[in-house]
């Protein structure tokens, strides 16, 4: 128990600073998995339970931004079908992961990413979408496609999932980042279910961790997703060039540490 406990002062404030970047800009398991990492948990131990908890946070925020209206349902959904698939696949994978080349793709990708934000000011702050832009069924694909590739990339990997389909949904289908961020909550909860259910078969994760964490997660995701919906995209886009800078940062590390 004393062990436990130990565990949980490191990992639960940890957690929910997560949840509440992660409800804002994606990115928020940047701050969780490192947190389950430092307390010595094995990798696929940590990256288990962190999906477990991730989860259950997830379920808050899709919530709270449904409830706001801020969530395209039928698109939503269309990439929450696709994630589900993709996330199964890409935990399935997991164990036999490669990740040095992934890695520094999305290491070369990031500041390719915030260069456009920068340069096309009017990114994310309006429906940017041109009228019939995409057919339905155009649209429809698109969602899924999103859907599919980020979840199998959360589901190999993971941090930075919520942001990557948030700029896809903006970037490809011309939401606005509060619509954008709204349904990627919603695909993101699928990758999560998806990715946690694998890991949960598996065994890895561990449970006495999960429900603190998960309450503190929960916590964060509410106030980060109430935080979104009242500063709109303006503070949705400040948040996400941080997120971007951030990953940026880990994943250099990682690569120089390897």
């Amino acid at each position: 128990m004393p062990e436990l406990l130990k565990m949980c002062l490191v990992v639960c404030p940890l957690v929910f600073l997560a949840g509440f970047v992660d409800s804002v800009a994606g990115g928020g398991g940047l701050i969780s998995l490192p947190a389950y990492l430092l307390v010595g948990l094995p990798a696929h131990t940590a990256a288990g339970t962190n999906k477990v908890v991730a989860c259950i946070g997830t379920t808050f925020a899709a919530a709270k931004y449904i409830r706001s209206g801020n969530v395209k349902i039928k698109l939503a959904l269309l990439a929450a079908a696709g994630a589900l698939a993709g996330s199964y696949l890409g935990t399935r994978a997991a164990v036999h992961l490669d990740d040095g080349t992934l890695k520094l793709v999305i290491l070369c990708a990031l500041p390719l990413v915030a260069v456009f934000m920068a340069l096309k000011k009017d990114f994310g702050r309006e429906d940017s979408r041109p009228p019939k832009a995409w057919t339905k069924k155009q649209e429809a694909a698109l969602c899924a496609a999103i859907g599919l590739v980020i979840g199998c990339y959360d589901g190999l990997v993971g941090p930075g999932t919520g942001t990557f389909l948030m700029l896809a949904f903006t970037a490809v289908l011309g939401f606005d980042l509060l619509k954008a961020t709204g349904c990627a909550k919603v695909a993101n909860l699928a990758s999560n279910v998806a990715s946690a259910i694998v890991w949960l078969i598996n065994g890895s994760v561990l449970l006495p961790i999960v429900l603190p964490a998960a309450v503190f997660g929960a916590a964060g995701n509410l106030l980060g997703a109430r935080y979104a919906i009242k500063g709109g995209s303006k503070k949705i886009r400040g948040m996400a060039f941080a997120v971007l800078g951030l990953m940026a940062v880990k994943l250099a590390y990682d690569l120089l540490t390897q």
